[in-house]
């Protein structure tokens, strides 16, 4: 019997689909782990009277066995965003994943290229009918309830988000799973000293511990989302192995009510007539005090050139199933923007810490 050479061509070709099977499992994730700050602008009537804005934070790297429980990303998933909100579920926080986030559907190549009021009504009503019902529980009759619940799905309709990103290890996305899965999600939301900045002050302290510190001056001492950015701008430039980048993720184009920019506590108060004006007239020191205050350690310059984050960008171009990845030969995204293409964000000459 002759014997068949096991020599030959055969095992290269094995070689190669090995090869090919880890290239697809390096491509269906973000390469590196990163965190990101989330500075989400305000909007409506509650940001004209509040227009300190929203603050979450991204993990590329961490998903969500259910919008309360963490757990490490499979391939080809796109991570979370997390946040504390207000009267959702007695919940501290929630986590969801980050296209419905932002764009309040399960998949990026459904992300609507501009929406109307009703549209985004239809996207949210229908998430919630399919994902959102334990969190939010119907009317008696069925039908979608009031409430907060739609700040969890389609941020990207109402405003603009400003992001802040540096990298972590996977040792520290387990310690933050760790952190919030052993812990009670018992909510106690208060606007001025347990709010949607503070919760981002402590996930990033879990990775950088003293990193984010309060401004007693520009804000009183209330942690705005402004606030949480500079102070994580400044230690990314303490600390340039982290590659800090910034980008932008636009407002949904269409019909609804465009967002606007991001102020601090005193910053607020400074450019607001109806406010500075009896200020001024009633109390001249203490308005002198705010502008002094909001200009020496209130401002964060973006910069106006950052990269435009698209979505479809964290997919592989190939993939015909986000939970089964192919291989590619295309290179693999680096968290979300590339950090050799962002520019410096630079925080204003401030003393604050």
């Amino acid at each position: 019997m002759k014997l068949i050479s096991r020599t030959g061509p055969a095992p290269r070709r094995w070689l190669w689909t090995l090869v090919a099977a880890a290239a697809a499992l390096q491509f269906a994730v973000p390469a590196r782990a990163s965190v990101a700050l989330l500075m989400e602008e305000p909007y409506g009537q509650f940001g004209a009277f509040n227009p300190t804005g929203h603050a979450a934070v991204y993990l590329n790297h961490v998903c969500a066995v259910t919008p309360t429980q963490l757990r490490t990303c499979r391939p080809g998933e796109l991570g979370v965003v997390i946040s504390r909100y207000h009267k959702i579920h007695h919940n501290d926080w929630i986590a969801m994943p980050l296209a419905p986030y932002l764009y309040a559907v399960d998949e990026p190549s459904d992300v609507p290229k501009s929406v109307t009021k009703e549209d985004v009504t239809r996207l949210r009503e229908a998430y919630w009918r399919a994902h959102l019902q334990k969190l939010a529980p119907a009317k008696a009759d069925g039908s979608v309830p009031g409430g907060e619940w739609t700040q969890l799905v389609g941020s990207s309709f109402d405003r603009k988000i400003h992001g802040f990103e540096v990298e972590t290890t996977p040792e520290e996305d387990e310690h933050l799973i760790a952190y919030f899965n052993d812990r009670r999600n018992v909510g106690h939301f208060n606007l001025f000293f347990h709010n949607c900045a503070d919760f981002s002050k402590a996930v990033l302290d879990i990775y950088f511990p003293h990193a984010i510190h309060r401004n007693f001056i520009a804000d009183f001492g209330i942690t705005t989302p402004k606030q949480v950015a500079k102070s994580l701008v400044k230690y990314g430039k303490k600390h340039p192995e982290l590659k800090m980048s910034a980008f932008t993720i636009l407002q949904v184009p269409g019909t609804v009510g465009r967002s606007h920019s991001v102020d601090g506590v005193a910053e607020s108060l400074v450019k607001s007539k109806k406010y500075l004006l009896p200020l001024v007239v009633l109390q001249p020191e203490f308005a002198g005090a705010l502008a002094v205050g909001y200009l020496s350690e209130g401002r964060l310059h973006l910069p106006k050139d950052a990269p435009i984050f698209e979505i479809g960008d964290l997919v592989p171009a190939n993939a015909q199933d986000a939970a089964t990845p192919v291989a590619s030969a295309a290179p693999p995204p680096q968290g979300i923007i590339p950090a050799s293409n962002v520019p410096a964000v630079t925080p204003a000459p401030s003393t604050a810490q």
